[in-house]
């Protein structure tokens, strides 16, 4: 059972792919997801594919219903589907809110073709086809005999050209009748209809297993159709189409002076009857220019009449009129206004226009006299404007009938007339003229007679290069009076209207005409596609699908333009467009036809059935040679007949032919003039007969096996191809089966040269074919014979009987006459080689080859897809048991994984180069390209998702995997290095890899992505099974950032944290080889990759404890949560915890945030985790009991962590106020002496913490000042001293906490008592949480208060300051991004109207695509780029000065987000419902961030606007913790 193939179409605002290709097959899921633009807007997709059951109609379209499979937190999963089970072109589009269409575009879906009694189905690449000139079939009865013709050599498909009553010129392609059958095909005494047409039809399916399509032609009729004389508004004629009547008038002038040139009149001008040369030519254009176009004066239609206009000017102005500004707007153009009827002088001007601009200076007759003049003026000067437009349209016409004389009766190429007769014109008439002839003048009368010039029809034609969605024959064209339309004299172009109701009686007609040939055909080719208007194709392929859901339609476009084409194919559902090999001017390009038209290439990648629906090119119908294009005999030569009809054979799409081709018919058999029939099927005829073939005709025999080839490798699923140049004559084409690696590859040596004239080399080059040649399939050569030379048939339309094909099938390479010798080589240990020597491979000759693996190759590849078949079964086919598996390999990987921990799992798959070097190894390197991310699977699946999709395998990366096993080798030893349940999956890698190493190198890179997907997708799910049911149920966003909790936590080769008290229990430990001891193994969390991940570097309090509880709480990692609580309380000192942890020997207090994040993360803990209280009794083992002990060892003194908890509040308190250990360059080279003094404080009156002072950085926003030349050193950007409005707020929020704790019983303290001035004082918790309570919105919120402290000072209203207090007072104004972390902690500081002005102003002000401005963009030392290596004078931006005055962090937006969406509900639905949508917008940037980072991570910053930041860590732990809380929140 194979997967169910899926299909995702990610929709984005404004993309209209109205030109771009989409073809799926029936069967196919289809589904719609959102990207980034889109979502969080209420999104609805419309389409017009059909519900089960309903009919299709065009305009008829419907909503989709949205699906979201994991809930309602983000819009990452959300889809709509459609599953695709009938055939044809459908459209979708969408819109959100009230824009009803923000995108759209089409999709295509294959037909399901059948034959045969049994009705199997015809895959669309096995199409061989076979056209036929249906008018050279004979009689009905004769059919079979002729048509068996095409059997025998192996096709499965015939196209026959229309089979209607042919018009009078007996064109193919010119029907009189389109309801009728052509009565040629009954014999005398007999009337076949369609019935017996489709018996016919239905016994070669049945029989044969031959299906048939044929023609419908929409453009034209014949001329003499009876229906176009009753029903004339069927055509273009002068009532319905008066712009036409100019070029009308020009057609009958040049019908007269071809009557004139016939009658001798023009000889004494140097113009007779026959045209011979360059003189005769320049005569024409003299007789035009001198006769033709003075006389019939075509400007007229185009002017005015001057004095009548002047005349009603006049009159107007006599009677006081004024210009009505409203109508022209103030725009004083006088224009020309076309009579709609193009009369002579018909046209006016607009009078309002003429008033507005001819303004008389009074009243006087002499004012209103100067006023006409000046008109008069200004219409001589539009007259003579439309003249000189007329003249360069003469021009061209002029210059289009030279070149269409040249070419029919000079031209070698062209068919050489003869002398100028009515019955061969000077020119091909435009129009139909069915009356008697006359003078011209008495023909112009005509024209102003409706009843007569209703019949003056317009032919059809084509026009070089013109626009082919634009119909030439309506108005504001002017092909017909330019004379560019090439023109079908036999045939009048149809004129359908916008609609049927325009002219019913056509569109009846047409659609009858379409149902007849549905009913009886399997298919249509549309002729004359690109001219065909797209509106009426649409509608008759609509009628013909409902009588044929399966319709197979075909098309040649000549738009010069895929784009174009993909209008016509999306608009009308076309199958196939025809492709000719005959278009290729050389075999080089021959060959890259057929790698273009279809396959994937040799080695491509196993694509997942769930994938990305990407754009593609219309499925391609090869043909040697269309049938009404010039005979390649005649351009090229006989003997590449065969080989260029091999090459079209091995394409990987549908091929075929036309009748004639293969029996080397040495002309073009014509569409118009060819009345012989073809030739019967008889076994035993003589090569000289020209009315019977046999399988020795021509290149039958040749074209039989290469069909049964063609159709056994599209059946079979030989669908990569590859494409060999192998000199300027030969192509190699092969054709590899991915499921069996078998191949055929097919050695073609063309002959576009006639190798009796030209002279081709002896020397074939050797060909080196991998893998070992099981047979030849077939060696064939076109050969001459003993027959009588070519001669024309009168009756029959015979080839040339003088040459053969000599063929052998399926022999041994030894019995072969064109391989001399194969030698078998080895290129390296698994690349098996078999060199080939061509003896006679002559021009004209092809030989194909079926090449299998070796032996051993073919059963390790075998084995080896048996044991990916846990992972897809895909690998089903092709796959052999292994009679020796390996013991690691018997169990599946979900097994063995299953034993793995989270932290194993960041070995498996993460580990930037920095982790990995501190365990003495290092991150792959591709040394032509570059190192990967990480030592672990992200590493190499991410560039391999970049590489898979595209099947780009001459990427470095596939490069490498060829060349050697070091990749290889790599992922499999550096995880059995690892030991315990690590080394068991290495172990499974390298027994998977013993397969590998040993199959031929172009094979390596697909089956190297199969292993490691299928073990990433395993591991994947392991680790989705240990985290919180939030991630186990979340979508695929969640699961995307919390691998982020995997990545960033991890248990290094030397411990980062200090050890927790040996009288904890569920402490993990590990044994150290070195030390010989037991030693614990906490996880700890990098700040960020690559540049905090390892050595002291890699923890720091103020980021653990911002990110944990994101990445380590909501991700359900509670036990390694907990033993970083307690690990960082053991270093407490002074009443803080470190900002950098150095392993707690090396710690730095020199923050003043870090410890109230603690203790935030204790309070989530409690109140997130089952029994979470319960680590308030947990033991801490003090590293410093005291703020002087040296550090002490674990165990040595424990306290419990409420007593830890308290001391923090009480240190606060008392107040904090020492100078750091060390200080001076030793610690901080940067920092000026009074920045190494540290106080922390509380203010008795208001409750704020505060400390800090102007040398030192005590928050996050912590950049030093480096720069000596900017004078900058030693200066914080942002000491940000005072109050810091979120500590505020984690204070707050701890207090209210420990207040409840206390009151629940589950904290013992319920008060802080300090010592002042020798008196001991305390204070509760409660009255220092409501003293916060009773100033915060007093003290930090900057509103219209009179009172304000520093009025001067405010930039901002509606906002709350960033700090209270400092000692530069204007920083307290600035706005920044931090209040919305106090918003989120201790929400209730806040009023919500205020709360909920200040967020907005945030928005429109901070808000950046994936980040929070640092700095509001109004200040003036904002700059958004950073740049730490920047050494220059200016103060504010050297050595990054900026890093927090601008530039775009992401961990803020998490709490902002989390804020508006709090405050949001506070407001109501509506409030509530447009937050959701921002948050879902603003977010959904973050995922396209994360599914494109090769990191698969969120980084630290970005530069203004979102751009990249190369100073940044590509990914940081508390940007990924920040999203995915608000995701939690959601």
């Amino acid at each position: 059972m194979t997967a169910k193939q899926i299909r995702v179409m990610v929709l984005n605002d404004m993309e209209k792919l109205d030109r771009t290709l989409f073809r799926l097959e029936q069967g196919f899921e289809l589904q719609f997801r959102l990207g980034p633009t889109l979502q969080g807007k209420h999104v609805h997709v419309h389409t017009n594919y059909p519900t089960e059951g309903e009919r299709f109609e065009r305009y008829k379209f419907r909503v989709l219903g949205w699906i979201n499979p994991t809930g309602r937190e983000d819009d990452s999963d959300k889809f709509c589907t459609l599953d695709l089970k009938i055939s044809g072109s459908y459209q979708y589009y969408f819109g959100h809110g009230d824009k009803e269409k923000s995108g759209g575009g089409y999709i295509v879906v294959n037909p399901v073709l059948r034959v045969g009694e049994d009705n199997h189905v015809l895959p669309l690449d096995c199409i061989s086809i076979q056209t036929y000139l249906s008018k050279c079939l004979g009689p009905l009865d004769e059919w079979l005999d002729r048509l068996r013709v095409t059997k025998e050599a192996g096709y499965n498909m015939i196209h026959f050209t229309p089979l209607q009553t042919l018009g009078e010129s007996r064109s193919c392609y010119s029907l009189a009748d389109q309801l009728e059958l052509n009565p040629d095909f009954s014999p005398p005494g007999q009337t076949y209809t369609w019935t017996e047409v489709g018996s016919l039809v239905e016994k070669m399916k049945n029989e044969w297993n031959m299906l048939c399509i044929t023609d419908v032609v929409y453009n034209h009729t014949a001329a003499n159709s009876k229906w176009i004389k009753k029903h004339p508004e069927c055509g273009y004629n002068l009532v319905n189409s008066p712009h036409l009547k100019p070029a009308w008038v020009l057609d009958r002038a040049l019908w007269h002076v071809t009557s004139a040139i016939a009658d001798g009149k023009y000889k004494d001008r140097g113009l007779p009857a026959l045209i011979q040369n360059h003189e005769h030519l320049h005569a024409i254009r003299g007789v035009l220019w001198q006769d033709v176009f003075p006389k019939i004066k075509l400007w007229e239609f185009f002017q005015v009449k001057v004095e009548p206009m002047v005349e009603q000017f006049r009159t107007l102005l006599q009677s006081g009129a004024k210009s009505d500004r409203s109508k022209t707007e103030g725009k004083q153009q006088l224009k020309i206004i076309q009579d709609p009827q193009f009369r002579r002088f018909g046209n006016t001007v607009d009078m309002n226009s003429a008033l507005e601009t001819f303004v008389p200076h009074g009243s006087s007759p002499g004012a209103i006299e100067d006023c006409c003049n000046w008109l008069r003026r200004r219409l001589e000067e539009l007259n003579g404007e439309q003249y000189h437009e007329i003249k360069h349209h003469q021009e061209q016409a002029t210059n289009c009938i030279a070149d269409t004389v040249s070419y029919e009766r000079l031209a070698d190429h062209g068919p050489k007339l003869g002398p100028v007769t009515r019955k061969h014109p000077l020119v091909t008439r435009y129009f139909t003229f069915p009356f008697e002839e006359a003078t011209l003048e008495q023909d112009l009368e005509l024209m102003n007679q409706p009843e007569k010039s209703c019949h003056f029809l317009a032919h059809n034609g084509w026009v070089m290069g013109d626009d082919p969605l634009r119909n030439f024959a309506e108005p504001g064209s002017n092909v017909y009076i330019r004379r560019e339309l090439i023109c079908w004299g036999d045939s009048v172009k149809l004129r359908y209207g916008n609609g049927p109701e325009d002219c019913p009686y056509l569109w009846a007609h047409m659609q009858k005409y379409t149902e007849i040939t549905a009913k009886h055909c399997v298919g249509v080719r549309l002729d004359n596609c690109h001219s065909t208007p797209l509106h009426v194709a649409e509608a008759m392929l609509a009628a013909a699908r409902s009588v044929r859901p399966n319709l197979y339609v075909i098309a040649e476009l000549f738009t010069g333009s895929e784009l174009i084409d993909n209008v016509f194919v999306n608009r009308l559902g076309i199958t196939s467009l025809i492709r000719e090999a005959m278009s290729a001017g050389d075999s080089h390009e021959e060959g890259r036809l057929v790698y273009r038209y279809g396959g994937e290439p040799v080695g491509a990648f196993l694509q997942p059935s769930l994938r990305p629906l990407v754009p593609s090119i219309a499925h391609a119908m090869f043909l040697d040679v269309t049938h009404d294009n010039e005979c390649p005999i005649q351009i090229r030569s006989v003997y590449d007949s065969l080989p260029s009809s091999a090459i079209v054979s091995m394409a990987c799409c549908a091929t075929g032919s036309t009748r004639g081709y293969d029996e080397l018919v040495p002309h073009q058999i014509s569409v118009v003039s060819e009345e012989r029939f073809y030739s019967k099927w008889n076994p035993q005829a003589k090569p000289s007969s020209p009315a019977e073939v046999t399988l020795q005709s021509g290149i039958i025999a040749g074209k039989l096996a290469l069909n049964r080839l063609h159709q056994e490798l599209a059946s079979k699923g030989f669908n990569q191809v590859f494409v060999d140049q192998v000199d300027e004559d030969i192509v190699a084409v092969t054709r590899h089966c991915p499921s069996t690696h078998r191949s055929v590859v097919a050695v073609c040596r063309t002959a576009f040269k006639n190798p009796k004239h030209h002279r081709y080399t002896d020397e074939v080059p050797p060909m080196c074919i991998p893998g070992k040649i099981e047979e030849v399939v077939l060696e064939v050569r076109t050969v001459e014979r003993q027959a009588d030379s070519y001669k024309k048939d009168e009756r029959s339309i015979n080839g040339m009987p003088g040459y053969t094909v000599e063929i052998k099938e399926h022999i041994q390479l030894k019995d072969s006459k064109v391989v001399r010798q194969a030698g078998v080589t080895s290129r390296g240990r698994n690349e098996y080689v078999q060199e080939i020597v061509f003896e006679q491979l002559t021009p004209g000759s092809v030989i194909a080859f079926r090449v299998s693996l070796d032996p051993k190759s073919q059963e390790l590849v075998g084995v080896l897809r048996h044991h990916l078949i846990q992972f897809n079964p895909l690998y089903k086919a092709g796959s052999l048991p292994d009679p020796n598996t390996p013991d690691i390999l018997k169990s599946p990987l979900t097994q063995i994984m299953s034993k793995m921990t989270l932290a194993d799992m960041n070995i498996l798959m993460f580990r930037c180069d920095a982790e990995e070097k501190e365990d003495g190894g290092g991150c792959y390197n591709i040394p032509s390209w570059k190192p990967l991310k990480y030592g672990g699977l992200q590493g190499l699946l991410s560039v391999m998702a970049d590489i898979r999709p595209q099947n780009d395998l001459g990427h470095p990366f596939c490069d490498n995997l060829r060349q050697g096993d070091w990749m290889i080798d790599y992922v499999s030893n550096r995880l059995i290095s690892r030991g315990g349940t690590l080394s068991e999956v290495g172990q499974w890698f390298q027994a998977m890899f013993a397969y590998l190493k040993h199959i031929p190198r172009y094979l390596i890179p697909c089956y190297f992505d199969a292993i490691l997907v299928g073990a990433y997708t395993t591991a994947l799910d392991v680790t989705f099974k240990q985290m919180s049911s939030f991630v186990q149920n979340g979508s695929s966003f969640v699961k995307l950032l919390a691998l982020g909790s995997v990545q960033m936590c991890a248990v290094g080769h030397f411990p980062a944290l200090p050890p927790l008290s040996p009288a904890l229990s569920d402490v993990p430990y590990r044994f150290n080889e070195i030390t010989k001891q037991k030693e614990q193994c906490c996880v700890s969390m990098a700040a960020g990759l690559p540049h905090f991940s390892a050595g002291i570097f890699r923890c720091w309090g103020r980021d653990t404890f911002i990110a944990l509880r994101g990445l380590m709480l909501v991700t359900g990692r509670h036990m390694e949560a907990r033993n970083i609580i307690l690990t960082f309380a053991g270093t407490m000192r002074h009443g803080l915890i470190p900002n950098l942890l150095g392993e707690g020997v090396g710690a730095r207090f020199n923050c003043r945030d870090a410890v109230w994040w603690w203790l935030q993360c204790i309070q989530d803990y409690c109140t997130m985790v089952p029994n979470g209280t319960d680590i308030l009794q947990c033991p801490v083992t003090r590293m410093y009991p005291t703020d002087d002990s040296k550090p002490l060892t674990a165990g040595t003194v424990d306290q419990l962590l409420c007593e830890v908890i308290h001391e923090a509040m009480e240190r606060h308190m008392q107040g904090i106020e020492f100078r750091e250990r060390n200080a001076g360059p030793q610690i901080d080279n940067n920092m000026r002496d009074e920045g190494f003094n540290i106080v922390a404080k509380v203010n008795p009156d208001t409750g704020f913490v505060y400390g800090g002072n102007q040398f030192n950085c005590g928050t996050w926003m912590d950049k030093m000042g480096e720069s000596e030349r900017a004078r900058n050193k030693g200066i914080p950007a942002t000491p940000r001293d005072g109050s810091a409005v979120e500590i505020v707020g984690l204070c707050k929020s701890t207090l209210r906490w420990l207040v409840a704790l206390h009151k629940l019983g589950l904290f013992p303290y319920n008060s802080v008592t300090i010592h002042k001035d020798g008196k001991q004082l305390s204070m509760s918790y409660e009255e220092w949480d409501r003293k916060i309570q009773q100033n915060f919105e007093k003290m930090f919120y900057v509103s219209n208060d009179p009172n304000e402290k520093h009025p001067e000072l405010v930039h901002k209203r509606g906002i709350y300051k960033d700090s209270y207090g400092a000692s530069s007072p204007w920083c307290d104004y600035q706005l920044r991004p931090n209040f919305p972390i106090a918003m989120v902690v201790a929400p209730e500081l806040f009023t919500v109207e205020h709360a909920w002005e200040a967020l907005n102003i945030s928005e429109e002000k901070l808000l950046g695509p994936l980040g929070m401005k640092t700095l509001d963009p109004d200040d003036m030392v904002y700059c958004g780029v950073y740049d730490n290596s920047l050494e220059n004078d200016n103060y504010n931006l050297a050595r990054g000065f900026n890093y927090h005055q601008g530039p775009e962090w992401l961990w803020p937006i998490g709490y902002f987000l989390r804020a508006k969406i709090y405050f949001a509900k506070k407001l109501g639905k509506d409030t509530y419902d447009e937050t959701v949508y921002l948050v879902k917008n603003v977010l959904s940037l973050h995922y396209v961030h994360m599914e494109r980072s090769s990191w698969k991570g969120l980084p630290e910053l970005t530069n203004e606007n979102g751009q990249y930041c190369p100073f940044s860590c590509e990914t940081q732990a508390w940007s990924l913790a920040a999203v995915l809380e608000v995701l939690h929140d959601l």
